[in-house]
């Protein structure tokens, strides 16, 4: 079976958990005799291979005519170049694991015009909510059911526009939006006036995308939820946990524990995955025996002025260190020198997959009570779950550990093994065959 898989973006460049999920997926599939290819957005096209697997890259329009072309069914550049490699390739399905302009509707489409079956992967909270943090106002989960007002509103407040006044300007007719925008006026005030606009086309992409692919993948119970919400019928819907690479062993049993509580967080440095709430956390704690390493990955130049940001809160603090992001194979001998792995995430996580490598290294999880990270974690049992906007309540269970070692050694106790991606990988393979017609699928399977 040939496969395309179509992320965000990909390997040399800073990747995230959903690229990092899409290599494992891959070198899994390939393992069991399937030829997946990644197709992703750059800067320029290029092909290579990354990990044995063949990629390609593609580039975007460099600018938009409009900014509505942000909101709506994709780049037309990218998915014509995408096109093109289906008609080279003739692969047997298209598994797309982002929504973007490069990650497309018009990806999808290329795909259905030439009777490709397409998969779609819920990875991030992005793909569905505006806002990117299915956060109401930023400080309450949200429902996650899509209505042009209440979204409208919300996107507004997080980018800087007062509650009443983002309430009003939610309110705005979309055909006000649309003369704007015939009009070709530009600037932060125009856009902000026409978001009732922006956020419809949104919104008809999105449902335009569920309704066109052939089946949706969720990676937890949260996202599936959200998909019935809004509409999406529960049999085109296939939950799928992630699991870890095969080449991450298990490890578990007794560790030695230092003098100062170790914790580890690995990640983006970027506002949603929340460091500088543990950041404020230890400021809070200022004489507490605590080391914590940040494995830190900057993907844009917004996460580089957050990392300076969190450089000028700790202002010199001898206890907190910043260090390069681990490789694969560092993960779990790295890992298992840590006490905690700490996931103060600010918004819904599917996975996350950091919560899984910390289990597999033996080590238990102090995470925020949200969405995958909530539904991995038991709380008490293999970490903590904290509420995750408190930074009092993130130092008061930082003290608590720094004090009670005994508590982190019970939590070790409680990890159990985790799912790998060869267990992914038979689920994903069993879901595209239920896509496939039988004639196909033994020719997909058996070469």
């Amino acid at each position: 079976m040939k496969i395309i898989h179509l992320p965000f973006c990909y390997y040399p460049d800073p990747v995230g958990g959903t690229e990092i999920y899409v290599a494992g997926l891959a070198r899994e599939q390939q393992r069991q005799g399937c030829t997946p290819i990644v197709c992703a957005p750059a800067q320029n096209e290029s092909r290579y291979y990354h990990d044995g697997v063949e990629v390609r890259r593609f580039a975007l329009e460099p600018a938009t005519a409009d900014v509505a072309d942000l909101y709506g069914s994709g780049d037309a550049l990218a998915a014509s170049w995408f096109g093109r490699v289906l008609d080279q390739q003739k692969p047997d399905l298209v598994h797309l694991h982002a929504f973007t302009r490069g990650a497309s509707l018009k990806d999808v489409h290329e795909a259905k015009r030439r009777g490709i079956p397409t998969v779609f992967s819920y990875h991030t909270p992005t793909v569905s909510c505006i806002r990117g943090t299915l956060l109401k106002n930023g400080s309450e989960v949200c429902d996650g059911i899509l209505t042009n007002a209440a979204c409208a509103s919300c996107n507004l407040q997080s980018l800087g526009v007062p509650g009443p006044l983002s309430q009003l300007i939610g309110r705005i007719p979309t055909t006000i939006g649309r003369a704007m925008g015939r009009a070709r006026l530009t600037g932060k005030i125009a856009t902000s006036l026409r978001m009732t606009e922006l956020v419809e086309y949104r919104h008809s992409a999105f449902h335009t995308l569920m309704r066109d692919v052939d089946c949706v993948i969720a990676h937890c119970n949260w996202t599936r939820d959200i998909l019935l919400r809004n509409g999406v019928p529960e049999d085109k819907i296939a939950v799928s946990r992630q699991g870890l690479s095969g080449d991450l062993t298990f490890s578990s049993g007794p560790k030695a524990f230092s003098r100062d509580l170790r914790v580890a967080f690995l990640g983006r440095l970027s506002p949603e995955k929340g460091l500088h709430i543990l950041v404020d956390a230890l400021r809070h704690l200022p004489t507490v025996a605590i080391r914590l390493d940040i494995f830190g990955l900057c993907q844009s130049e917004s996460d580089i002025q957050y990392r300076r940001r969190l450089s000028s809160l700790l202002a010199g603090d001898q206890r907190v260190s910043f260090r390069t992001p681990l490789s694969r194979q560092e993960l779990v001998p790295t890992l298992r020198n840590y006490d905690l792995v700490a996931v103060p995430s600010q918004w819904l996580e599917t996975g996350p997959m950091v919560v899984m490598e910390a289990f597999a290294a033996g080590v238990p999880v102090i995470g925020s009570r949200l969405g995958g990270i909530a539904e991995l974690v038991d709380h008490e049992v293999n970490g903590l779950l904290i509420e995750p906007a408190s930074v009092q309540h993130w130092a008061d269970a930082l003290l608590m550990l720094s004090e009670n070692r005994k508590i982190a050694a019970r939590l070790c106790d409680g990890i159990r093994k985790q799912r790998t991606m060869r267990d992914v990988v038979r689920e994903i393979n069993g879901i595209y065959s239920n896509l496939l017609p039988a004639a196909q699928m033994s020719v997909a399977f058996n070469g």
